[in-house]
């Protein structure tokens, strides 16, 4: 990061602040978001124990589908505006005419992009913290979270005002302002919407605050940044509308891809769920070493009938990755003699040795310990056998950007803690998935004629 390259980056996070359509898609969202709450109420859900409720989670869907849909639009022509429009203006000549390489160039056209989009996203994910916190309009009966109006209606009034009066008064551009207002100023009327109930009474923070739906929106924040490293390798080539019309496509397939790719990738069929698994002797529960059993309550009826003597295999996912332990040999002994499920010649594996309905035994069988990751738990997947993995769809599908990795609406409503590792392996796949398109970016700049 050199002097050139923050000179660049600088340049450009205040270009693209200036754009008029980035303020007007925020606020077209805040807007969206308002009309979100009076539109949500037909999704006729159950009350669960989660952080969103009822028609809260249509709510969040819609919300967040919202936020992802603007960022792609805010992407696609701020990065037009940052390097289409100055390549055909001729205005990046007279930096490429210098000894200013042209990767220094991208690099800080991404750089600056970004930190606009960053600003933009966040305001918006507010918005939609507040929406989620007001809660549905379900009936004319319900009352409206004043707190909620007062404060984000607020904070959108006062970021316009300060924008006009710097305008007017020091000429200062008004989107720039009023965009750099807005930011504080949602920030701090979300923190006094958590520190206030719906009756105003004062409260503590933590009540309203939502820390799984805040990670959910720290990840769909990472799918935009990849959207617009997209369109800053677009833009090297094409004009805006080619460009928005890129990064839509490219938003479309990535979010299909698990359906036409990632469903060839990872071959497996789910026979059961598990309700509930415990160790028949409770001294032994970790299943780790031979002759260890635990006894399995599957929800619902399986797929197909277990059979005594077959494999067990399970995994957290329904598609099998990853799996919980390796593939092992099929149990080819008798389950009445002990010795031909520990002897010192019998490979480690997991059987099943007793199978009634929806119940069902298991036991660590060989002469050696199976090399387990964790045994069984509520939640996991009975599988069919070792999961199959297709290495060439898994190379097209790990190429192309996978939003579904982003999107974790599905834990939240359904009450499934997002573990700190899935946040890390995202950024990791975010910072892949833009260098990668920052690489083409710079191959399709570097043989643009530009003079």
């Amino acid at each position: 990061m050199n002097s050139r390259t923050v000179a660049i980056a600088r340049n450009t996070f205040i270009e693209s602040l200036r754009q008029p359509v980035l303020l007007l898609l925020v606020l077209g969202s805040g807007l969206l978001q308002i009309l979100i709450t009076w539109m949500s109420a037909f999704s006729l859900a159950d009350t669960e124990s989660s952080e969103v409720q009822g028609d809260a989670k249509i709510l969040l869907d819609v919300g967040l589908s919202t936020v992802f849909g603007c960022g792609a639009l805010i992407a696609g022509f701020i990065a037009t505006s940052a390097i289409s429009r100055e390549i055909e203006n001729k205005t990046v000549l007279t930096v490429v005419s210098k000894p200013v390489p042209r990767t220094v160039v991208v690099i800080g056209k991404f750089i600056g992009v970004c930190g606009a989009i960053a600003i933009a996203t966040l305001i918006m994910l507010i918005f939609l913290l507040f929406a989620v916190r007001h809660g549905v309009m379900s009936t004319t009966a319900d009352k409206i979270d004043q707190p909620v109006m007062l404060f984000s209606f607020g904070a959108v009034a006062i970021a316009m005002l300060g924008g006009a009066w710097c305008n007017f008064f020091y000429r200062w551009n008004f989107p720039q302002a009023a965009t750099l207002l807005l930011l504080p100023l949602s920030l701090i009327g979300y923190a006094g919407v958590l520190a206030l109930s719906k009756e105003w009474k004062l409260q503590p923070l933590t009540v309203d605050f939502k820390p799984q739906i805040t990670l959910a929106c720290a990840c769909l924040a990472l799918a935009i940044f990849v959207l617009t490293s997209v369109a800053i390798a677009a833009s090297t080539r094409l004009g805006q509308v080619m460009t928005i019309v890129v990064c839509f496509g490219v938003f479309v397939a990535s979010l299909m891809s698990n359906f036409f790719i990632g469903r060839h990738v990872f071959q497996n069929s789910v026979v059961a769920e598990i309700q509930s698994a415990t160790p028949v002797d409770p001294s032994k529960p970790s299943l780790a070493n031979p002759g260890e059993s635990f006894k399995i309550e599957l929800r619902g009826a399986p797929a197909r009938a277990l059979r005594p003597g077959e494999s067990f295999y399970f995994s957290p996912s329904p598609g099998g990755y990853p799996m919980m332990t390796p593939r092992f040999p099929d149990f080819a002994g008798s389950l009445d003699k002990g010795e031909t499920m520990l002897g010192p010649d019998v490979p480690p594996g997991l059987i099943v040795t007793s199978a009634q309905g929806q119940t069902v035994e298991i036991r660590h069988i060989g002469g050696s310990a199976l090399s387990m990751i964790r045994p069984p738990g509520p939640g996991d997947f009975v599988l069919d056998g070792a999961t199959r993995v297709n290495y060439a769809a898994l190379a097209v599908w790990g190429i192309l950007p996978n939003m579904q990795f982003f999107w974790l609406l599905d834990p939240v409503s359904q009450n499934r803690t997002i573990p700190p590792v899935y946040l890390a392996l995202a950024l990791l796949y975010a910072l892949c998935q833009a260098s990668m398109f920052l690489a083409l970016a710079v191959l399709l700049f570097e043989g643009r004629d530009v003079g």
